[in-house]
């Protein structure tokens, strides 16, 4: 069988189309992901003491996360419009490593999975603090970024091994 066939957002004919879902169990499902962004140590330091003249960078970051979950299905093409029911998005500055770790949890009682928000919501975090610190720093990168848990629906969990 090739991979084409095995796609479930591919028909027969291997065109495009939304997944149905409409014979799924209604379920708790719940989807963690990462991502980091390497910055210099002084743009670090701006952002964790509250220096940066653009204000409370995390605070920001936080919500366009928490927004963009919300918004997936307006970005991400064929992804099902979902009703979340918890959206959280936390920070970990690691001055050693002059980068910041961020995650994302996306919860639901539904039909699909929710990695997709997950992995949008840690994605769009970490843009918004490369666009808020880019006219101090514009050589950041991010990186890594991935999903860390799913749990729910009939695949039951499943966690990243590295």
């Amino acid at each position: 069988m090739s991979t084409q066939n095995t796609l479930s957002h591919l028909n027969s004919q291997g065109e495009a189309n939304m997944v149905d879902v409409t014979e799924k169990a209604m379920t708790s499902r719940t989807a963690t992901a990462q991502g980091f962004i390497k910055m210099s140590p002084e743009t670090l330091a701006l952002i964790t003491t509250g220096q940066h003249k653009k204000g409370d960078v995390f605070a920001v970051a936080r919500i366009a996360g928490i927004q963009a979950a919300k918004k997936c299905s307006d970005l991400i093409p064929l992804c099902h419009p979902l009703m979340l029911s918890k959206v959280q998005v936390d920070f970990a500055a690691d001055s050693e490593n002059s980068q910041v770790k961020v995650t994302s949890l996306c919860r639901l009682t539904g039909q699909t999975g929710v990695e997709m928000e997950a992995l949008t919501a840690v994605s769009v975090a970490c843009l918004t603090l490369f666009d808020m610190c880019k006219a101090v720093d514009p050589a950041m990168e991010i990186y890594g970024i991935k999903v860390l848990t799913k749990m729910g629906g009939k695949s039951g969990h499943w966690q990243a091994t590295s």
